[in-house]
């Protein structure tokens, strides 16, 4: 089994805070902070790479030092790097976090490098999924296009913009934030009330046709299987950071599904892996253990 993700690199620097910090005060970190990769892509094939699955990576860092800490990350869990590029005019990006642990949340400061610059090395390999995030979406349609039949493909659609949606409309599975689910429909989505979901998810239906799920967050991850509409639950962890917990989720949930699972099974799966994942601070070093995930199943 191969499995390609196209999309967007960054290094993360998490600064693990008591609590948000007051403008204009001064704040003594009480355990050191953590550097790792970034990017929902890039932490997908990491993810897939760690737990033993035949991955390449096609996306872009800068000829700089969070550029080399990247492929040295990819290069630890043998992540193929053969469309991986490297430019020489664009920086990495790069993206500073502040991980409230009292209630998990994260506040995200990224600098992203004013120079486009795309991906121009054509994918030739064969490849058995495809994992998107909308980052390098000139390559990735053309990618996608040409292995239509071949290949079995994902996006995970995290804003709504129109290159997003244009990918949307071509992948097998549509795997998209609870935001993308609000602003591309129009409606409210209250995580509180499962008509307003049901409205939005039937929405999404109508519009693109083929395999949905929207993530919830903490609430879990909804879909339709067989004309009925499924919850999957998250589980009850107290979060100290959920850095990366949506792009751990679309990395699981991939394995789950080129692993032969029922969706339901993979939804499942893929919420305990992200739900495991905010128990630690750090985004791609939270990734838990495949055997973890698995035995918390049981």
């Amino acid at each position: 089994m191969k499995i390609l993700c196209i999309g967007h690199a960054a290094y993360d620097i998490t600064l693990p805070v008591e609590s948000y910090p007051r403008e204009n005060k001064k704040i003594r970190l009480q355990e050191s902070h953590v550097e790792c990769g970034g990017g929902p892509a890039a932490t997908a094939a990491y993810l897939l790479a760690l737990w033993g699955v035949d991955t390449s990576f096609s996306g872009v860092v800068g000829n700089d030092y969070y550029g080399d800490k990247i492929k040295e990350e990819f290069k630890r869990v043998n992540v193929d790097m053969s469309y991986l590029e490297t430019s020489l005019d664009k920086r990495t990006t790069s993206s500073y976090i502040i991980a409230n642990k009292s209630n998990g949340t994260r506040t995200i400061i990224t600098s992203k490098d004013k120079i486009k610059f795309n991906c121009i090395k054509e994918i030739k390999g064969d490849y058995d999924y495809i994992l998107v995030d909308g980052d390098e979406d000139i390559l990735s349609y053309q990618t996608i296009i040409n292995n239509k039949g071949k290949s079995i493909s994902m996006i995970d659609a995290g804003k709504s913009d129109a290159k997003t949606i244009k990918l949307a409309h071509v992948v097998d599975y549509l795997v998209c934030s609870n935001d993308f689910a609000r602003d591309y429909t129009g409606l409210n989505l209250d995580y509180n009330d499962l008509e307003s979901i049901k409205k939005v998810y039937d929405k999404l239906e109508n519009d693109f046709k083929h395999t949905i799920i929207i993530t919830l967050e903490k609430h879990g991850s909804f879909t339709k299987i067989n004309r009925e509409y499924k919850l999957i639950p998250s589980i009850n962890v107290k979060a100290v950071d959920s850095t990366g917990a949506g792009d751990i989720y679309h990395g699981s949930l991939l394995y789950f599904i080129a692993h032969g699972y029922e969706l339901i099974k993979a939804m499942r799966l893929a919420n305990i892996t992200s739900g495991l994942s905010v128990l630690k601070v750090g985004g791609r070093y939270s990734i838990p253990p495949l055997s973890e995930v698995l035995n918390y199943d049981k």
